[in-house]
Formats: structure tokens, sequence, C-alpha cells
């Protein structure tokens, strides 16, 4: 006898827009939707745990709460009824929050962090969370509370990190977005490892807010789909100006609802292209090494963009300072963050957690400083290169998703990585520069493994990249490719 086929219904593969108007419509019953999202897990989730915790029985409780709002003539929000996981590391008010970590096994937050509560007032249905690198540390996604999390096109791979659960859920369809953060390519690399889209924001798009540290940069909360409307969507409802929080961008999410966006079919595919300015370069220029395997696909996607009618050159801005920016802020902000729990408790943590917070806790203030000296000079170049183009193209991870039972690649194309940062450097090293930037889906190797490229633009720019994404994805189709399960 043949194995049984993973449960899939009509609803697995919906957008997140599609989810929401059904249920908004009456056409199907948030409980409906839940149902159909659990025993999705259930079908799945065995082959990749990429969910860790499950909330079913107030899932239900809310799902029944939303379908009572709606009979009895509440206005529904956008994403009314919609059921999701949120990544692990994200508070959430009643579920258990461990960040991978055993300190932390009987963590319940009693707020939500300021996206989930975004999500919720929307009308999303919590239904659990998805698995994370202990204390989000590094692109592979294992720990020793939950384990690994594996690839869905190839269950002895990778699937990133660090939101690689929520990666790996979406890619199996278990839904069709959802919520993660970003400090080193932490949405980006899963996306390009899943074949979704994963998306780093402007800081101040989604706020850092009181109680956590309003003045942080580098990390950013954001969001993973297999569509770029999709991702859209979810910016509408998460962004906007947040009181307790200095750095807010003064602009509500409504920005991210244009008829483009929320409406691709009504124009021609590709015509979000025509006329943009691109710098393209797979591998800055040396900067970075790249596989051969990545490399061939992302170096192809140029004529996709030149036929579109965009105008291609091969220059970049200047990003060598980029990795000791990237370097200090990240030892700055894991030893503000983990100082406590590394000095309690040494041997209970993640070796790469404790490095990067001794790395922080040893810096002089003579490094601060160069580091400070370096990102405006940093700054400057950026600047300098989107006064003259619209969009940066470039890889999104140097590498395909590798085994699973390993940390991370030892190197790549003969060059040897230091650390667990250095085969993330595409993405560490635009972190570093504070723009905005998406992967996206560009193909695949000839063993069917996914690659994605990176476009990025210049700060505050979210809405246009996420324009220039979709017409890129329109004209590509690769996001439609799913997992064979």
């Amino acid at each position: 006898m043949s194995p049984r086929a993973p449960y899939e219904s009509e609803l697995t593969w919906l957008s997140t827009r599609a989810l929401a108007a059904l249920i908004t419509s009456g056409e199907i019953s948030a409980r409906e939707a839940l149902t159909d999202h659990l025993a999705r897990i259930d079908a799945v989730n065995p082959a990749l745990n990429a969910i860790v915790t499950r909330d079913d029985e107030r899932a239900y409780e809310r799902a029944d709460r939303a379908d009572a709002g709606l009979a009895s003539g509440e206005a529904p929000g956008p994403l009314h009824g919609v059921p999701l996981t949120h990544k692990e590391s994200t508070d959430t008010a009643g579920l258990r929050t461990t960040r991978g970590s055993p300190l932390l096994l009987d963590n319940v937050p009693t707020k939500d962090a300021l996206i989930i509560a975004r999500l919720r007032a929307a009308g999303v249905v919590t239904t659990g969370k998805s698995n994370v690198p202990e204390f989000t540390a590094g692109s592979h996604t294992f720990n020793p509370v939950f384990g690994t999390t594996v690839n869905p096109y190839d269950t002895t791979r990778s699937a990133a990190g660090s939101s690689g659960g929520a990666a790996a859920a979406i890619a199996a369809g278990i839904q069709a977005s959802g919520d993660g953060s970003d400090m080193g390519g932490s949405l980006r690399t899963p996306g390009s490892f899943n074949n979704i889209v994963g998306m780093r924001p402007s800081n101040g798009r989604i706020p850092h807010a009181l109680p956590s540290d309003p003045w942080q940069w580098l990390a950013q909360p954001g969001f993973l789909a297999r569509t770029v409307s999709d991702v859209a969507l979810l910016m509408s409802v998460a962004c906007g100006p947040a009181a307790r929080a200095p750095q807010s961008i003064q602009k509500p999410g409504s920005v991210f609802d244009r008829p483009e966006l929320s409406e691709p079919d009504r124009h021609e595919p590709g015509s979000g292209l025509a006329g943009l300015r691109v710098g393209f370069s797979t591998d800055l220029g040396g900067l970075i090494p790249v596989d051969r395997a990545v490399a061939d696909i992302v170096d192809a996607t140029a004529t996709t963009f030149a036929d579109a009618g965009a105008h291609v050159d091969d220059e970049f801005p200047r990003l060598g300072e980029a990795d000791e920016v990237f370097r200090v802020q990240r030892a700055l902000d894991f030893a503000a963050d983990y100082h406590d729990v590394v000095r309690n408790h040494p041997d209970r943590v993640k070796e790469a957690v404790v490095r990067n917070t001794e790395m922080g806790l040893a810096l002089t203030g003579d490094e601060i400083v160069t580091a400070r000296e370096a990102r405006t000079r940093l700054l400057a170049s950026v600047e300098d290169f989107f006064s003259q183009h619209d969009l940066l193209v470039l890889t999104t991870s140097q590498v395909v998703p590798f085994d699973a039972s390993i940390e991370y690649p030892a190197q790549i194309e003969g060059t040897p990585m230091r650390d667990y940062l250095e085969w993330m450097r595409a993405a560490t090293i635009i972190s570093a520069t504070g723009c905005p930037a998406v992967s996206v889906p560009a193909g695949f190797t000839p063993d069917g493994l996914p690659v994605g490229i990176q476009l990025v633009a210049a700060p505050g720019k979210d809405v246009e990249l996420l324009l220039a994404a979709q017409a890129f994805e329109e004209l590509t189709g690769h996001h439609t490719r799913r997992p064979q399960l």
C-alpha cells in the first residue's frame, strides 16, 4: 500500500487575503478555517518540526468568538478569523515563550509584543508558536528544547533561521504568512531556503516600543509569506507609529494598501519594473563568496529585470565597513539582552550566545566610536547609491539549504567560514545599512533546492520595494512551486 498523502484541502494553499475574504463573507467560518489549519499541522509537522507549541483549546475559543462577532454584525478586521502561529521568541500573552532555551521553559509573558498585539487586533486567531534557534542566535533553527526544524523541499536540509519554523510552516501549507524578526537575515535567509518571501522593513516601520529597547535598530520585526501581496497585507496592519516608540515612522500602515499590491491581477505582469534603475551584483564585487549553484540562478535574474524594462548596471554602494558595523552592534545588543543569563548560567547557554555577549561586554569606547563612524560613512555611501538608483539586487543566501545535521557551512567555494555569521554576510551586510530588504524566490538548483534574490531599497522606501518585488514575482512565478511532502 502506498503512503497516505498529507492532509490537504481547498484551503491549504490559499493566500491570507483569500482566506480572510472567505471568512469575512461567511463562506466558511473561522472554526472551519482553524480545523483545517490544525489538520495540516497534524499531517506535515511531524516531518518538519516547524510548530513547537500548540494552543488548540484557546484557539477554538477565539475562533468561536470571531464567528459570533461576525454574526452579530461587528465590523471584521482585515485578518478576521485567520489562524496563525507566531515566532517562538516573540512575546505572546498567556502562551509560553522559551526562546529555545531550557532556562525559559516556564516563561509565560503577560503582554503581547507590539507586532502580535496588532495582528490580534486585526483579527488573527493565535494557534501556537514556531521554532527558533536558541535565543535566536544563528540562521539554522535548532535548540535543546525543541530540536531541529527541517526544510519542506528536502527534509535532510536546513530551513535556515532564526524564523525557520515560521518559514517551513508557510512553505508547507500550514499557513500562508506569518510574523518573524530579522537581525542578520532571519527573515530573508529562511525566505530563500523555503521558496517564500521574507521582508526586513526599515527601522521604525514596525516600531520598537517600551518595555523593549525603543532605540534598537539592528533587529527588525517583519513578515514572511508565500506572496508579496500577503506581506503587504500584514505590513498594513502591523505598521504605524506607536506610543513610547521614539523611532516610529510617522506614517500609518495604510500606506501598504496599494491596489497594485492588494489586486496584482489587475495590471500587466512585471510592469512595475519598467524604468527602474537597478544596481546588480551577485557578490558585491567579490566582497562575499557565493556558491556556484546560487550564483548561476542569481546571475540569470539580471536578464529578467532588463527584459522588463529596468535599467540595469553593475554599480553598488561601498559596503566594506558593514561587517564591522554589524558585528559591533550585534555584540552590544547581545550584551544588553543576555548579560545576566550568560553571567549566571554560562554552561547552560549556547556557545555562540556566550561568545557574542562576552564580545559586547569587552568592547572598548574606542571600538564603539570607530564602529559608529563607520556606520556614518556607510549611510553616506548608501545615500549616494540610491540618489542614482531605485534598487540594489544581490544574493540573499550565499549557499543553498545545507545539511540540517551541521550548525553552519564550513566553507563556500573553498573559502573557509571563520564562524557562524560568516556564511550569511550577504544578509548581515545589508542589515548594517539600515535599508529595507526583501528576499523573493528566484529559482531552483538542479537538485530542487530553492534560491532567492535580495532586493534592497533606500531607507523608508518599503512600499516601493514591495512593488518591485511583486513585479519580479509575477514575471517568474517561482513561488508557485510547492514542496512534495
